[in-house]
């Protein structure tokens, strides 16, 4: 009111209200504000056409459900993870960013409603750039998820996939952040649906020691096979077809172990040479199956294609086991690419050096070794294993490298926390597992030393046997352990045979056919100068390095061959074959094929007549092992006496006919001997509790250069042996019997195998035994080691 008095008509009411902060911001932002800078005004809610909400830290991943995905990933030393989405149609394109705004035990996660499958993401971490802290948190990179499922496409080498300026000259260039984007250019994880109709499947559950091992390719077996349609060549597809499936049971193997099938990384210095990683030890993810194997596309396909694979093997009664490489990534070392684990938290996931953290502990020649000995990377190991038997069925694993995994700070701890883990999970402890027991480190040699529960690939009996076909002074007293399941390794620890995974070749090195073609490797095809590949390989070329059409020469490789597969079938332990042996595949004495997608490492299934005729000796010499229960026992060989009684169940015998002497066993120039396996003195039992017996047999091999003199030993009057085996032909039946005490002439470089032949003539009228089986055993232990 004015002070006249007068009165004015009251206009409009104006309130004057001061906006806030909040409704101020919002009122700036436009529709194309990214929702992780809205985010810092309302953490959740609406953001045009998608939703956020805060979700759950467990599991880890991208978990699909109907009512939509929940994201969450680990990183303790990040300030900030965004979650990062692209459509299925342009995955180069980010159609999202979303700050994850919660954090629950160092798990950022949050929750995406009626996000459907096919969506493509990634991370990007924010926190402190230290690489002399070992901090190398760069949100420029976009970040695989190590949880994710599946993954979509190849990486494309451009600058911004490294975290430092790649073409900066200075030796310390890794020290300074790039700030290039390489989410265009990265493989995105894959939201997938995990259900799948496995229709009752039900893992073979073959017991070790009946286990025989067939190590493969996927790629490698499939992608020359005439009856398999091009579409399926090189997939997991392929390896489900009928026609592998029912090579793989004609050749009598139980079990097939796959090369890697994580998905992987096409190495940046292969790509530029025009080669490419065959073999797959680039290790992308721990979870999702290597697409380009996958006949049905990298959307998801990849992930069912190998549960009908597995499935379909089961019910063939064939096992999978996986090689897996959890002892690396594909990151490398402080100049490698920035892919996922570096990204999110670099300190963490790998061994960096205590004095010098911008540096890694390269324990596997492949720049960086993952850190076993934190929490999170064993969580992450460990989930990755149960997810592939209880999600994927497969049935066991190989492990690359397996001592990078077993070290404490420094050294290999035969009870390290990973190996102890192993053994007390419920899931992962039932299951095959095996070793490889060694890596590049110190102290890293490691056969003999992992606990029960574990087979180790056992390298002494390779290269105790190579030596001994060889002819190498290094006498029989080591190839003795190696026949009878290598009890100096492993009996002492409380474990069996099958501790032993017994193999003359691997992936790794000359294939058989080449271990007796060359003397030198030839690896000119690598790129490296011939520099790459082990130099020590126990090989021989007999006479003529590579192809030659000496008559001769092709014969005594083909009796070479047969005598490494009958020498690998006739042990103890667990015998492994490498895709192709049973033929005579050959890489052309290349022994380092890591880089070779193409016929130098693919499986040829064009045959000459020698290579049928050695894959029916591979069969039948397969056939004949697991025939025979005193070729895979559960237990070591007690070598002298069984109960209270004087006949053993095995005996070491020379050319003579009588029991080795110390003097033999001791010299490196014996060179020939003989095994006689007792059946009837097997003290096992079947899965009902029923005594095991077998027929008695007769191991003679002779590694000189000329034939040797073997009198075979015996009751001259009852013993006759029925040889089934003989190397100097890819033919098993001889029909030759030879009666003991009488001399048979074992060839130069060759090995037969009898058995104790049942005689009609020892018997009464009534049918009753003169001298029972028993008895005959018995004399015939006393007549040799008199």
């Amino acid at each position: 009111m004015s002070l006249s008095g007068a009165k004015k008509k009251p206009g409009p009411l104006v309130l004057k209200v001061n906006l806030s902060l909040t409704d101020r911001l919002l009122q700036t932002m436009s529709k194309n504000t990214p929702i992780c800078d809205q985010q810092e005004i309302n953490a959740y809610g609406v953001f045009g056409d998608i939703e956020v909400w805060p979700g759950k830290p467990y599991p880890q991943g991208a978990t699909w459900s109907e009512e939509g995905v929940n994201f969450a990933v680990f990183s303790g030393n990040a300030t900030r993870v965004d979650l990062c989405l692209f459509r299925e149609s342009d995955p180069s394109e980010e159609v999202y960013r979303i700050q994850m705004m919660e954090q629950t035990d160092m798990i950022w996660h949050c929750f995406i409603p009626k996000l459907a499958t096919g969506w493509r993401y990634g991370f990007r971490a924010h926190g402190e750039w230290n690489p002399r802290a070992g901090l190398l948190f760069n949100p420029n990179k976009l970040l695989i998820d190590p949880f994710t499922k599946a993954i979509d496409g190849n990486i494309e080498w451009h600058d911004a996939m490294f975290p430092y300026p790649i073409h900066d000259p200075a030796e310390d260039r890794y020290l300074t952040m790039d700030t290039l984007d390489s989410g265009p250019y990265i493989t995105k994880g894959v939201v997938i649906d995990p259900s799948y109709d496995w229709e009752g499947d039900k893992l073979p559950e073959h017991p070790m020691h009946r286990t025989v091992i067939y190590e493969a390719h996927v790629k490698g077996l499939t992608q020359t096979h005439p009856d398999l349609p091009e579409e399926l060549r090189g997939t997991y597809a392929g390896l489900a077809h009928p026609s592998i499936i029912e090579y793989l049971k004609n050749l009598g193997v139980t079990a097939i172990e796959l090369m890697p099938i994580h998905h992987f990384v096409q190495d940046e210095r292969l790509v530029k040479m025009g080669l490419r990683n065959y073999w797959g030890y680039n290790t992308l993810s721990f979870f999702a199956p290597h697409a380009d194997y996958a006949a049905s596309g990298s959307a998801g396909g990849q992930v069912r294609e190998f549960k009908d694979m597995v499935k379909k093997l089961h019910k063939a009664g064939l096992e999978v086991i996986l090689d897996v490489v959890y002892n690396h990534t594909a990151e490398g070392n402080h100049y490698g690419p920035m892919l996922g684990m570096k990204g999110l938290d670099n300190a963490t996931y790998y061994r960096l050096k205590s004095d010098e953290p911008q540096y890694y502990m390269d324990y596997t020649g492949t720049g960086n070794t993952v850190n076993m000995t934190s929490v999170r990377s064993l969580q992450l190991v460990m989930d990755s294993l149960r997810y592939w038997v209880t999600e994927m069925h497969v049935d066991g694993f190989r492990f690359d490298l397996a001592s990078a995994l077993a070290r404490g700070l420094f050294e290999v701890g035969r009870l390290s926390t990973f190996l102890d883990t192993i053994h007390q999970d419920p899931v992962i402890s039932q299951v095959k597992l095996i070793a490889e027991p060694w890596d590049v480190g110190p102290g890293g040699y490691q056969v003999g030393n992992f606990p029960v529960l574990w087979s180790e690939w056992n390298g002494k009996y390779r290269d105790s046997v190579r030596s001994f076909w060889r002819g190498d002074d290094t006498g029989v007293a080591e190839l003795a352990y190696r026949l009878s399941g290598s009890s100096d390794l492993y009996e002492l620890s409380g474990r069996r045979p099958s501790a032993s995974i017994n193999f003359v070749t691997a992936h790794d090195g000359f294939t058989l056919r080449d271990l007796y073609s060359y003397n030198e490797k030839h690896n000119e095809a690598n790129g490296e100068g011939n520099r790459d590949g082990d130099n020590n390989n126990h090989s021989w070329n007999c006479g003529v390095e590579g192809p030659t059409d000496d008559p001769e020469i092709n014969k005594l490789r083909l009796r070479m061959q047969r005598n490494m597969l009958s020498t690998l079938l006739l042990s103890q332990g667990v015998p492994m074959i490498t895709m192709g042996d049973e033929y005579g595949r050959t890489q052309m004495g290349n022994n380092n094929a890591y880089c070779q997608d193409n016929e130098i490492s693919w499986f040829n299934w064009d045959w000459t007549a020698e290579q049928r005729a050695l894959h029916s000796f591979t069969r039948k010499m397969i056939s004949l092992r697991m025939d025979n229960p005193i070729f895979h026992r559960r237990r070591f060989f007690d070598g002298h006496t069984i109960h209270d009684s004087d006949i053993g169940d095995i005996l070491w015998v020379s050319p003579s006919g009588k029991e080795m002497s110390e003097e033999e066993w001791n010299s490196t120039n014996t060179r020939a001997m003989g095994m006689i396996l007792n059946g009837e003195g097997m003290v096992e039992f079947d899965e009902r509790g029923r005594r095991i017996k077998d027929d008695i047999f007769l191991v003679i091999l002779n590694g000189w250069w000329e034939g040797v003199d073997f009198t075979l030993p015996g009751v001259k009057e009852f013993t006759i042996w029925e040889q089934i085996v003989h190397t100097d032909s890819s033919e098993l039946s001889q029909n030759l019997e030879v009666k003991a005490k009488e001399g048979f002439l074992l060839g130069p470089r060759s090995l037969s195998v009898f058995r104790l032949k049942a005689r009609k003539a020892n018997r009464t009228s009534e049918g009753k035994r003169r001298v029972t089986i028993v008895d005959q055993v018995r004399r015939l232990w006393d007549m040799i080691q008199e």
